[in-house]
């Protein structure tokens, strides 16, 4: 099962500490790797900024609150609110991120293994498929060594999205990060480390190598872009129905491990993400931000949210207002 989809920090992770890795090896078959904006840049991305994803309004007590459902790759025209994100941005009073992916110590955390997570030993074999994905990625494997195996599989799926014009240095929670920085918005972490790699990583060395081979089997057939770009284009979209249907397309729940894997990923997280966000909210506005598989079905957060007494409606951004109305007026 490809665990690409919860760690944000980790893309921000190697989007920091890989950033010039055997750039003097860059060619033609190697995607770029992501650049700053110029200023022409920034100028044409602020006036053409477009909403992107899927937002929500909370209110409860008096007060308003937003859930932003995001993702962990993307692209440069998304980094740039549009502008229901902007008014729910100024309408704020923190930021709530499932971790605060700009604090260079808490995302070095992530090198970290929690006590009771042992470091599998990698079998040669899948050392050398680790290494042909490396080299497809055009990464020096040793700069990723001192990782998990399942994370450093999982680094690779993020490469991979590359190809695909979906870049983890232009994830979402960089941007509101960094939007949060410049306006002076405090961040609070939802979670922490220690409880996303927990989450993440299992504590049999077995499953965890079982967890590699499907990973790089994934990687091997093609598989994982195109499941992220699925995605992505779900995402852009805010087609929630196609995020919805996720687990009938992904084919990573296709045992009984891999469904429990999904459950610890997902719902079993959600609760406290939930309660995190109510208890901030208790005390001023919060734009929570989480990724977008958190928000899907009865044990989502807009489902969790709803049922600790908020007011929980969905924000229909301009382009997907007019696809709902061009649709509904379809012969």
């Amino acid at each position: 099962m490809t665990r690409r989809l919860t760690l944000a920090a980790l893309g921000l992770f190697l989007a920091c500490s890989l950033g010039g890795a055997r750039a003097e090896e860059a060619r033609a078959a190697c995607p770029a790797p992501a650049q700053p904006p110029t200023q022409q840049q920034l100028e044409a991305g602020m006036r053409h900024a477009r909403d992107h994803g899927l937002l929500w309004k909370l209110q409860r007590d008096g007060r308003t609150s937003w859930l932003y459902g995001t993702l962990h790759v993307g692209r440069m025209e998304w980094v740039f609110p549009g502008p229901a994100l902007r008014t729910a941005l100024r309408g704020s009073r923190r930021m709530a991120l499932e971790l605060d992916i700009s604090d260079p110590k808490l995302v070095q955390q992530l090198s970290l293994l929690p006590a009771g997570i042992p470091m599998p030993a990698v079998p040669a074999p899948l050392r050398r498929r680790m290494d042909a994905q490396a080299s497809a990625a055009c990464v020096d494997p040793a700069a990723l060594a001192r990782l998990h195996p399942v994370l450093e599989a999982t680094a690779y799926t993020l490469f991979a999205a590359r190809r695909e014009n979906l870049d983890p240095a232009w994830g979402l929670e960089a941007m509101l990060a960094g939007y949060a920085r410049g306006s002076k918005l405090p961040i609070v972490s939802l979670e922490t480390p220690d409880s996303q790699l927990r989450a993440l990583l299992p504590t049999n060395p077995e499953e965890a190598l079982d967890m590699v081979d499907n990973i790089l089997g994934q990687l091997e057939t093609g598989r994982a872009s195109v499941l992220m770009a699925r995605l992505a284009s779900a995402w852009e979209r805010g087609d929630l129905a196609e995020l919805s249907s996720y687990e009938d397309w992904c084919e990573c729940t296709r045992t009984d491990a891999e469904r429990a894997s999904m459950r610890a990923l997902l719902d079993e997280r959600n609760p406290a993400l939930a309660e995190g966000i109510a208890t901030l909210h208790a005390r001023e506005p919060v734009f929570a931000a989480v990724g977008a598989l958190h928000m899907v079905g009865p044990q989502g957060l807009p489902q969790l949210l709803q049922a600790r007494g908020f007011t929980v409606e969905r924000v229909e951004f301009a382009r997907q207002a007019a696809r709902a109305t061009a649709a509904a007026s379809a012969p």
